[in-house]
């Protein structure tokens, strides 16, 4: 059986597959293994994964791709946690969430694969490994056209007067917000991207509006130009996209690509089938 694992910082989708049958799929808490040590990952993965699991009796291969693999220490660490709970395994594969995205979207094809979600990030992917990657830097030096992005120029706009009055007061009512709330869980609380990225569905209800449509038109238009428009070939190549942001504002994206000479290809809110797919052949 191969056990497969989208792991992000909040939640882990997790599926087993018997051949090319989907025989279970697990959610279980999050986990950065940046943020976590072996032992806390191990007794995570013994507590929440492994109760599912014990009517199942083999695991032959787990392929885990994860929030926070950035170095081959980490990657050890996520093997020793997986091989503590699962001694049967006979592969254990770790690696980042952008590799997920890849084989998600292109499979074994050639192409740039993108993550556009409450961040951004993106890679040019041979159809095989990921071969060059222009670094994301996160919500305040880049994660152009990213939830926490489009979030953080929507409250800047809606402070500054930048919006029309109406649509700035609608938005502070809908969310019960006003400047001081908003400063204090930007600069003074933890996980402002993710305190930012929940407006999304308040750009997408007003999306028609000009402002907002702008406002969206322009970060994407930024992630094109900032990030996909460095690979070589960009224009020849399929550039495809996972993620809730992408798969909401698919239109505007689309836009934003075409002047560019960007050809969109494949968009999916989430990797796991298309993981499935990649893994079961």
């Amino acid at each position: 059986m191969i056990l497969i694992a989208d792991c992000g910082s909040t939640k882990i989708d997790w599926c087993l597959l018997n051949g090319k049958e989907k025989v279970a799929q697990i959610f279980t808490t999050g986990m950065n293994a940046l943020m976590l040590t072996q032992e806390e990952m191990t007794q995570r993965i013994h507590d929440e994964l492994m109760p599912h699991l014990a009517s199942y009796k083999e695991v032959d291969e787990i392929y885990y791709y994860g929030a926070g693999i950035i170095s081959d220490e980490i990657k050890g660490n996520v093997v020793s946690a997986l091989k503590a709970n699962l001694p049967m395994a006979q592969r254990i594969e770790v690696d980042s969430d952008l590799l997920a995205a890849a084989r998600a979207l292109c499979q074994r094809q050639p192409g740039i694969a993108c993550i556009m979600g409450t961040g951004s990030n993106s890679c040019y992917y041979d159809g095989e490994r990921v071969v060059d990657n222009v670094s994301p830097l996160g919500y305040i030096l880049g994660d152009e056209g990213s939830g926490a992005v489009l979030g953080k120029r929507l409250v800047g706009d809606v402070l500054k007067k930048q919006l029309p009055e109406a649509l700035c007061d609608e938005f502070l009512a809908e969310y019960g917000l006003d400047r001081n709330k908003i400063i204090t869980a930007v600069y003074r609380q933890p996980a402002a991207n993710r305190f930012l990225a929940q407006f999304g569905p308040f750009l997408a209800k007003h999306i028609d509006e000009p402002s907002i449509h702008k406002l969206v038109l322009s970060s994407m238009t930024d992630f094109f130009v900032r990030n996909v428009a460095s690979y070589k070939g960009y224009q020849e190549l399929p550039c495809n996209f996972v993620g809730s942001v992408a798969h909401v504002f698919e239109q505007v994206l689309r836009e934003a690509a075409q002047p560019l000479g960007i050809t969109i290809g494949n968009i999916i809110k989430n990797p796991m089938e298309g993981l499935i797919k990649y893994h079961s052949n």
